[in-house]
């Protein structure tokens, strides 16, 4: 299947380390502003930590992460778990073997190389991960820049000075944080919320009128993502419990089109997903076509 084949072509920008996601964006290219929006418990920012640490892993440079959701801690842990293959639940509370605590440990020590800095600053704003940003581009200057950043979520920010109405000041924020993509000249991958009407419909597949408060983010945005779990809301299509919908719906340099990658909930990781589950689910749920 070409989604799962090899990546045809050259990246023109860095690597998610998903192929499927990769074949068709070409990598994620510098001064791009990139959303990946779902409803919760969807997987967003397991998905945002998992290509953060796959750049991070694969550039020279740093990655900055600004979360207003979950502390550096909770984010941190998650990640090691995760690395490490580890159920989430066991390694918060500690309920592991010897074999899976020298694997904790061995992940610890890769984790501690990679250049990922988790800021957990609440209330952040556009100005200050700017400033923020400038000092993590002097500081590897010689040795990469910043390579990418994460925001999760945009619902949380806030402009000084802005909240007379909320849309107007999401447009703000969206606008400024694509003036930082272009000032850093590295992607930047923001997260965000969609608004309640999809639970009503009863396809609840997101669209692109389901961003939340702000028409701004799909103006601003070069690339947006919906991430889609069907078990979320059909707890009996328990075969495709392990599949998640990335649905990428705008594209402003290339094709739109409906991904899917193998979400494993117990380890918060994403990976790419086998050829054969791939083709079964393709079949049963059209997911190829780029509208519902």
């Amino acid at each position: 299947m070409e989604d799962l084949a090899k990546i045809e072509g050259d990246l023109i920008g860095i690597s998610s380390g998903y192929k499927v996601i990769d074949n068709v964006t070409k990598g994620l290219k510098s001064e791009e502003l990139i959303v990946i929006a779902g409803r919760p418990s969807m997987g967003k920012t397991s998905l945002a930590m998992n290509i953060a640490e796959n750049v991070a892993k694969s550039e020279e440079g740093c990655v900055a992460v600004f979360s207003l959701e979950m502390s550096s801690q909770s984010l941190t842990s998650r990640m090691l778990g995760s690395m490490a293959n580890i159920n989430q639940q066991e390694f918060m509370v500690g309920n592991l073997n010897e074999r899976h605590w020298e694997k904790v440990y061995d992940q610890s020590a890769k984790l501690s190389e990679l250049n990922i800095f988790i800021d957990d600053s609440a209330n952040i704003n556009p100005m200050e991960i700017r400033a923020k940003c400038r000092r993590l581009a002097k500081q590897f200057r010689n040795n990469g820049g910043v390579k990418l950043v994460v925001i999760d979520y945009i619902q949380l920010m806030q402009m000084p000075g802005k909240n007379e109405n909320r849309v107007n000041e999401l447009s703000d924020i969206s606008r400024a944080l694509k003036q930082l993509a272009k000032e850093i000249k590295a992607p930047v991958i923001i997260l965000s919320q969609l608004n309640r009407m999809v639970e009503q419909r009863p396809n609840k597949r997101p669209q692109m009128s389901d961003l939340r408060d702000s028409g701004a983010i799909e103006q601003d945005a070069d690339m947006i993502f919906m991430l889609y779990r069907d078990y979320v809301y059909n707890k009996k299509a328990e075969e495709w419990k392990a599949v998640a919908e990335l649905r990428l719906v705008k594209h402003r340099n290339g094709p739109t089109k409906n991904l899917l990658l193998a979400f494993k909930e117990e380890l918060t990781k994403f990976t790419d997903l086998d050829p054969q589950t791939y083709k079964e689910y393709q079949d049963e749920h059209e997911t190829n076509r780029t509208s519902d």
